[in-house]
C-alpha cells in the first residue's frame, strides 16, 4: 500500500523529483491526485542519454505539473558510475548482488537538496521522491532509512524546518512491487509509453531490454498483467531480472 496522507488545501504547493521513467511519473500522479500543486525537478547529471530528460518533459505536461526545471549539474565529471562514465559497461548479465556500477555517487542526495531549496523558496513543505526498496538495483539511496535520514536533515537544515514549518519528504510507493506501481498509475491516468527506464536507451527513447532496469521494468508489466508499452531497440523481449 502507498503512504496515507492527509487531505491537503487544492492547489498547495509540492516539489516532486522527476527523472521521466515508470517510478516518478507514477509519484507526480500521486501528489496530484492529493491536490497539490507539483512543481517538478529534473536533472541533467550527465548521464548517458537526454531521453529521460525528453521524456519528464513529456510527463509533467501530461500530468499538469505547474512548472517543470530541468538543472544542469554535471557529476559526470567525477566519475565513479557506468551511467555517467561511457568507459564503463552497463551490466546486462542480470542482478549480481551488491551494489551495482549504475550508482551515481550521492546522486538522489544531491538532487533532494536541490528539491529542498526550491521547495523552501516556494513556501512549498512536501518533497516527493519515486523511491523504491522492493524491486530495485540495491541502491543505498533508495531505502526508507535514507528518506527519513534526508527529512529529519531538511528541519535542520533550513529556516522553514527551524521556525516550526515542518518539511516532509514523502516516498509513497516505497514498499509498492514494480506491478503494484503500474497498478497504480494506470488508476491515475499515466501514460506509460511516454516514460524511459532504461539505463542506455537510445536517441529516440527506444530501451535496450538488457540492463537491470529493462529487465524490472518487463517483469513488472507482466506481473501486474498488462500490456507492456516499452519501445525496445530490437524485438527481443527482457529476461526475468534475475536470469
Amino acid at each position: 500500500m502507498a503512504e496515507a496522507t492527509a487531505p491537503v488545501a487544492a492547489g498547495t504547493p509540492a516539489v516532486v523529483l522527476l527523472s521521466g521513467g515508470l517510478d516518478s511519473a507514477t509519484v507526480l500522479a500521486q501528489a496530484r491526485a492529493q491536490g497539490f500543486s507539483c512543481y517538478a525537478l529534473s536533472l541533467h547529471y550527465g548521464q548517458r542519454h537526454s531521453a529521460e530528460l525528453d521524456a519528464a518533459r513529456r510527463v509533467a505536461q501530461a500530468l499538469g505539473a505547474a512548472r517543470h526545471e530541468v538543472i544542469q549539474l554535471d557529476l559526470a565529471r567525477f566519475g565513479g558510475s557506468a551511467l555517467t562514465d561511457t568507459a564503463l559497461q552497463v551490466p546486462t548479465a542480470g542482478e549480481q548482488g551488491g551494489i551495482p556500477i549504475t550508482y551515481v555517487p550521492a546522486r538522489n542526495t544531491v538532487m533532494l537538496a536541490l528539491a529542498l531549496s526550491w521547495a523552501e523558496a516556494l513556501g512549498a513543505r512536501d518533497l516527493f521522491y519515486g523511491a523504491n526498496a522492493v524491486d530495485y538495483s540495491g541502491y543505498p539511496d533508495c531505502r526508507p532509512e535514507f528518506v527519513a535520514a534526508f527529512e529529519r536533515l531538511a528541519n535542520l537544515a533550513t529556516k522553514a524546518g527551524v521556525e516550526g514549518g515542518h518539511i516532509r519528504v514523502r516516498a509513497p510507493i516505497i514498499q509498492l512491487s514494480k506491478a503494484q506501481i503500474i497498478r497504480e498509475g494506470l488508476r491515475l491516468g499515466v501514460d506509460y509509453s511516454q516514460t524511459v527506464s532504461c539505463y542506455q536507451a537510445d536517441d529516440q527513447g527506444r530501451a535496450c531490454g538488457r540492463c537491470d532496469s529493462c529487465r524490472i521494468r518487463a517483469a513488472g508489466f507482466a506481473e501486474a498483467g498488462v500490456a507492456d508499452p516499452t519501445r525496445y531497440q530490437s524485438a527481443d523481449q527482457p529476461a526475468s531480472p534475475r536470469a
